[in-house]
């Protein structure tokens, strides 16, 4: 069977300016939560590689446009910092970050690749973090300052704009389950960081749009569908609605239709954990809603009625309301410990089409972390990564049937370009259709997967 995609379907990939650039003598570039935690606990991070080391894209972006156009890219998502755009957080720019910055998308336009930018990806100026990062209303205004500064410089040439990059990482990692600086438990925190993100979306999102530019402006969420252990079962079905608020819904109502869940308001008003806001947030998050929906996927969440007692060490936490729900028989990324279910990536796009308006939206990140692909070199020195077009190939086949039905998905990149630095887990799993060999000066060469996807691209379908 042949599946064609849409005329101007998005081919590409995503990245993000932490996990990609590099530091270097002179970038002036300022820290972020991530140097600081790096610089505190290196043993916390996968062979103690940190974020300065990444991959040298800083260096190395015309190089590695050109590997882009072999692999097919016509579109390709990265992220400004905000801590090598305004290295304080606030206060003065960064004129090496504007030069490269405005380098780097000019290379992209010339060599027929559209920039896709965002403009939080975790990363934190530790000069705010300091401050209260996301807990404290001065984040958002510093944040606003930021998006405004990069809308003006660069809002000529990148067209498609994104607020943040999954919002409720930061609020997970951060504030409740300890894979983020600063590393609490403490859903209050979690409840006033999640408003804050939200808060900072709908007031850049009101700014780009007031300057006019001609683009377009959206949020990226990584929507992780809640399946119920038991359909039949009210208590399951019940449990995977509160998981779907709390994970999915608690960014992607604010971002879609201006507003909250209802079972996460009446969730946070029974535990008193209303966040501070002023009465006019409320009409901010209301009228600025997104052009654009940006969908990450990965895994889903398999979901039962809470059965296991309630853990009050630390406080109230979303696992109060269900218990993960561990199915027999699934296929699985041992790499990662994830679920694959392809089916999961039609089931949302159903979604949106459904219960969101059939918003405009595209596929913004899909992938499958590897480790040791070493193993798969062949005597060419290529990764034969057959296991990775598998994969790829099996998601389009429902992102297809999707657009087949109706859907207005107009995209879909894969994360991620070249093998790039995961946070904590820094090297470890390999996501990349470009290979990048640390030992080897961070040498770059095209995986199987990569030359497949250039087809892929080039025929608009497989």
């Amino acid at each position: 069977m042949t599946y064609q995609f849409p005329e101007g379907f998005w081919w590409g990939s995503a990245a993000s300016g932490p996990q990609t650039e590099g530091t270097f003598p002179g970038d002036k570039k300022g820290p972020s939560i991530w140097d600081y935690w790096y610089e505190q606990e290196p043993e916390k991070f996968f062979d103690r590689v940190g974020p300065e080391k990444t991959s040298q894209v800083y260096k190395r972006y015309k190089e590695d446009i050109q590997l882009m156009k072999e692999t097919g890219h016509n579109t390709f998502r990265t992220s400004i910092q905000w801590s090598r755009l305004i290295p304080a957080g606030t206060g003065e720019v960064n004129q090496e970050a504007v030069a490269f910055y405005h380098d780097y998308f000019d290379e992209l336009i010339a060599n027929g690749i559209e920039p896709f930018v965002n403009l939080y990806h975790f990363d934190m100026p530790m000069a705010l973090q300091e401050k209260g990062g996301w807990l404290s209303r001065e984040t958002v205004e510093a944040y606003v300052v930021f998006a405004k500064t990069c809308f003006e410089l660069f809002g000529t040439k990148v067209k498609k704009w994104f607020t943040h990059n999954e919002p409720i990482v930061p609020i997970e990692g951060g504030y409740l389950y300890q894979f983020h600086y600063p590393n609490e438990i403490n859903m209050k925190h979690a409840v006033q960081a999640g408003f804050h993100e939200t808060l900072a979306s709908a007031k850049a999102i009101k700014e780009y749009h007031a300057l006019e530019l001609g683009g377009e402006i959206g949020i990226i969420l990584n929507l992780t569908p809640s399946y119920p252990r038991d359909e039949a079962n009210p208590e399951d079905v019940k449990a995977a609605q509160i998981a779907d608020a709390f994970f999915n819904r608690s960014f992607l109502d604010p971002a879609v239709k201006g507003t909250f869940p209802e079972e996460l308001v009446t969730i946070i008003k029974e535990l008193d954990m209303i966040p501070e806001h002023e009465a006019e947030d409320l009409v901010i998050i209301q009228e600025n809603t997104i052009d654009l929906l940006g969908i990450n996927y990965y895994q889903p969440r398999r979901i039962m009625a809470k059965e296991t007692p309630i853990d009050h060490t630390n406080g109230p936490l979303p696992d109060d309301y269900f218990d993960n729900y561990d199915k027999p028989d699934k296929k699985m990324n041992p790499y990662r410990g994830w679920e694959i279910y392809e089916k999961g990536i039609y089931d949302i796009l159903t979604n949106t089409r459904e219960n969101y308006g059939n918003i405009k939206c595209y596929i913004s990140e899909n992938g499958m972390g590897v480790e040791g692909e070493e193993r798969f070199v062949n005597d060419e020195g290529i990764i034969e990564d057959d296991y990775r077009i598998e994969f790829v190939k099996e998601h389009l086949k429902y992102v297809h049937q999707a657009i087949q039905e109706g859907t207005n998905c107009v995209g879909y990149h894969m994360w991620t370009c070249m093998d790039n630095w995961s946070w904590t887990n820094a090297y470890k799993n390999r996501y990349g259709f470009i290979s990048v060999d640390l030992n080897h000066d961070a040498k770059r060469t095209i995986k199987k997967s990569g030359r497949w996807y250039k087809e892929v691209s080039d025929n608009n379908g497989f």
